[in-house]
């Protein structure tokens, strides 16, 4: 009998639609504000400027700070952001800050003078160095609180999937060297903390930051490496088949060869993992 879908498992056939989707919304909302709020100023101050002005000023930069947002994705992916390696990474987080917005300046301009051209009207952007530094004060809180709300979804998500730990001591008595080759895992889900046998996980797979750890249909996710973990499983038992994958040898059932050199295994619950060539006769022998 498979196991009932949790919460997580759930949300997942909807996840590649809600992520762009929410961030679609949350910018066109916001250049449809800000814009309404520019016209308002505008007629306030008694200032004669065509209402597609505003509308044009608001949307070419939600637009390029949207197009922005995989890069910015991307870089906290390369370079995280969390308590271990804040002082390692913030560095960098400025100096991408500083590229962020000279991106989007430079974007923006662009697409404004070509809608003033296609109006047949010039754009003036102003003094260069004054006005980008006015921008720059509005994108780095627009770069923290993208990459906040980011790290606050990636929390929620960890919390209702499981987020799993090596044990490497005991909760009570003199701290003991990390287990070379841990026998169990804990893991933290929503309220509750529990074990899993490392010899009942059935493969594992790279993902971002993480490794997800999969057993009896469900996935939780360590704060590893693939190298790093590789490293700490009993090779008699797990072997690495794909340059994201590892199987629990124990769980194959038949290995199925591919026309193009690669194959997949068939894991015994019926699901398949893919094995790359490289690692195919590493396998067989």
């Amino acid at each position: 009998m498979p196991p009932t879908p949790n919460a997580f498992e759930r949300f997942q056939p909807w996840r590649r639609v809600f992520e762009p989707g929410f961030w679609i919304a949350v910018f066109l909302l916001q250049a449809c504000f800000n814009s309404l709020t520019a016209m308002d100023d505008i007629e306030r101050a008694g200032l004669r400027i065509a209402p597609w002005q505003p509308l044009a000023w608001e949307f070419t930069s939600n637009l390029v700070l949207l197009a922005l947002l995989p890069a910015l994705i991307a870089f906290e992916r390369r370079f995280p952001i969390r308590w271990s390696t804040l002082a390692r990474n913030l560095p960098a987080h400025f100096a991408a800050s500083i590229a962020y917005s000279a991106a989007h300046v430079a974007a923006m301009v662009l697409l404004r003078q070509a809608i003033y051209a296609a109006a047949g009207t010039r754009y003036d952007f102003g003094d260069w160095p004054e006005r980008w530094l006015y921008e720059y004060l509005k994108d780095v809180r627009s770069y923290v609180l993208i990459l906040s709300t980011i790290l606050a979804y990636r929390f929620i998500l960890l919390r209702l999937q499981g987020e799993a730990s090596m044990l490497t001591a005991p909760e009570e008595g003199p701290p003991l060297e990390p287990l070379e080759r841990p026998q169990r895992f804990l893991v933290r889900k929503l309220r509750k903390e529990f074990l899993i046998a490392a010899a009942d996980i059935e493969w594992l797979q790279a993902q971002g930051n993480y490794v997800a750890l999969h057993l009896r249909g469900h996935d939780y996710l360590l704060r590893a490496t693939m190298a790093e973990i590789e490293g700490r499983l009993d090779p008699a038992r797990f072997a690495r088949v794909h340059r994201s994958w590892i199987a629990n040898l124990d769980q194959v059932a038949e290995i199925e060869p591919q026309d193009d050199g690669d194959a997949r295994l068939k894991m015994r619950d019926g699901s398949f993992v893919p094995c790359s060539r490289r690692y195919r006769g590493a396998l067989r022998s």
